[in-house]
């Protein structure tokens, strides 16, 4: 009887406790880290559970008083979520999910989406740590996406709950790293090489692509390359946008020297197809561990074209400069020779953005119909792994599309939030097959609210660029695969009367822009037939025409119903939303969900039962 009634026993314990839940726990290693503010004084740890849809954050900040943690948008805090918590000075903690009404107006939201699992205050920092879902159904939550994601955090002195500008601080970051650099191999008898312009006099000038032909290292048998990183100069680093590595041709005759990559020597312009490349917020890349840059074969490439930018806009004399690419390589080999891809609008002054445009969108068209032909031999499926996007200033959007036999097939990579500040490679969550006969489509969003002037493609940072780098294996000869539209229809259909491409440009000053005429212009590029220019790492160069597919936008998935508070009716998006889940994979913790209350009082009721009866030997 008494091992029956502890059965009994052990089995209600189970039902009290609670259930797996979906987040980190309060001692859990959180893997990915950053600093939010200039000063160090804000501290962001977080990880997150892709399958699950939930992040878990910790934020540490050097202050006795309240701190917040949230998201915003480019544009104004207002509408921001922001959740705050503190430990009052009897100890009590406080916690709460809210939002901005206003840029300086915080209020809580009526449904509590962040879930608490630690709030403390120490001598010198107050620690806060919660998770939330990626998409609440609460529309006071901004979504957590793989777009580049504006984190705010915020705290006072006090516990005083007042907002002080001069303790806000927003962070562009990519949250959603599907890879850690951790969680990779490092060989052990990695090599490092540099590729670098020495003591280069930058210009005075605002712009300035300086270009040099380096040798790959020599090696007598082959080895991989499976990182690279910026090398970067202390006090340049603000000046230096870009660095790319071009693979060049074996046949390639190469200058010496440095000189400007697209000046009067168009020598310095040889090379084009990118294998590494770096622009403003990125750091450093490691391949994942199947895949490598192949250096030391005879179909290897031997030297490269190293292409620094530079945006010296206060034009100061005067300053050298020795950035680089620093690479990691190795004899333990690879399974895949990896290549890169460059996709989007080809770089010259057809492709035009008008001015005091809200949006406008610019579209460049790769068909892989013809890469077996130029590559000179079987294409296989290319499998796509990581990508880096590419715009100037007035970027805000970019995405690339795959359509196969006049289809749209998914979206290969997207950010809708781009910030040109942030500009690093990064892994897709699978990896995606391309096949010979596939178009790939890059759309390109832009705002020129602050432009009085048409923008036009170029090199400098006040001109604009539409390019995507798709990162994949196995490699082919290949280079770049990018498109324009007809700018003869599209003046045409402006009112302007033109017979040549070069009228066509000149053209669009002539425009009045408005609304209307901006939404007409857009329009007509999209319409427009578009050339396709494939270039292979020889130089040999192929066009083709093709028309721009209409994109079908992905559908956002559900939201997840709050844990807590209220949820109305109205917050529930037409996608629809699902509760949270009971338990999910990678969980090291438990929930702070419990049973009802009744189902409590009865679980009680019958455990005291119980004990009574095994006290008596009943």
């Amino acid at each position: 009887m008494a091992c029956a009634l502890l059965f009994c026993l052990f089995l209600l314990l189970a039902l009290e406790v609670p259930f797996l839940g979906n987040c980190f726990g309060p001692m859990s290693r959180l893997r990915y880290s950053r600093f939010l503010d200039p000063s160090n004084v804000v501290f962001l740890r977080w990880d997150f559970d892709l399958k699950a849809e939930f992040i878990t954050f910790e934020l540490q900040v050097r202050t006795a008083g309240w701190v917040g943690l949230g998201v915003t948008n480019r544009y104004t805090r207002a509408g921001s979520d922001l959740v705050v918590g503190g430990v009052l000075s009897d100890g009590n903690v406080y916690f709460s999910d809210q939002h901005l009404v206003d840029e300086d107006t915080l209020r809580e939201d009526g449904s509590q989406d962040a879930e608490l699992h630690g709030l403390t205050e120490g001598a010198v920092y107050t620690t806060m740590r919660f998770s939330r879902p990626f998409r609440s159904c609460d529309p006071h939550d901004q979504d957590i996406t793989g777009d580049t994601v504006r984190v705010m955090a915020a705290y006072g002195l006090d516990d005083t709950l007042k907002l002080d500008r001069n303790r806000i601080f927003v962070k562009s970051i990519f949250l959603l790293q599907v890879v850690h650099p951790d969680d990779l191999e490092v060989p052990e008898d990695t090599i490092i090489h540099d590729l670098e312009i020495t003591d280069f006099l930058i210009p005075e000038d605002d712009t300035t692509y300086a270009c040099t032909f380096l040798p790959l290292p020599i090696v007598s048998k082959k080895h991989h390359i499976y990182k690279f990183e910026p090398k970067l100069v202390n006090h340049n680093e603000t000046m230096v946008h870009h660095i790319l590595v071009y693979a060049c041709g074996n046949a390639s005759a190469l200058p010496t020297g440095i000189s400007d990559c697209y000046g009067a020597d168009p020598a310095f312009s040889l090379c084009s197809q990118v294998i590494v490349g770096w622009a403003v917020g990125g750091t450093s890349y490691q391949f994942p561990d199947d895949v490598g840059i192949s250096i030391g074969t005879p179909l290897d490439p031997q030297w490269i074209r190293l292409e620094v930018h530079y945006s010296n806009f206060h034009n100061l004399p005067g300053v050298y400069d020795s950035s680089g690419i620093r690479v990691y390589y190795t004899s333990h080999l690879r399974k895949y020779d990896m290549g890169v891809l460059q996709l989007g609008f080809f770089t010259f002054p057809i492709h035009f953005i008008p001015p005091g445009a809200e949006s406008f969108m610019s579209y460049g068209l790769c068909k892989t119909e013809k890469f077996e032909e130029m590559n000179g031999a079987p294409v296989p499926d290319i499998q796509v792994y990581g990508y880096l996007l590419h715009t100037h200033l007035a970027g805000r959007a970019l995405q690339a599309v795959q359509y196969r036999n006049g289809t749209q097939l998914q979206t290969i990579c997207k950010d809708d939030s781009y910030d040109f500040n942030l500009q690093e490679t990064r892994d897709l969550p699978a990896r995606v097959a391309i096949k010979p006969g596939d178009e790939l489509l890059v759309e390109c969003h832009y705002q020129t609210l602050d432009r009085e002037a048409l923008t036009f493609g170029g090199p400098s940072t006040i001109n604009e660029m539409c390019l995507i780098f798709l990162f994949y294996y196995p490699r082919n000869n290949i280079s770049s695969c990018m498109g324009y539209p007809d700018i003869i229809y599209v003046a045409q259909e402006l009112g302007e009367e033109v017979s040549d491409s070069m009228e066509g440009m000149m053209a669009m000053n002539n425009v009045e822009w408005t609304p209307e005429s901006i939404k007409k212009a857009e329009r007509a590029c999209k319409e427009a037939r578009q050339t396709v220019i494939i270039k292979t790492i020889d130089e040999v160069v192929e066009n083709t025409t093709g028309w721009i597919p209409d994109i079908i936008p992905t559908p956002r998935g559900p939201c997840l119903e709050s844990s807590g508070g209220k949820v109305e009716p109205q917050d529930k998006t037409p996608a629809g939303f699902k509760a949270a889940p009971v338990a999910l994979s990678g969980s090291s913790t438990v929930s702070l969900r419990r049973l009802p209350l009744v189902a409590h009082l009865l679980v009680q009721g019958i455990l005291s039962w119980l004990l009574a009866m095994l006290r008596t030997g009943g």
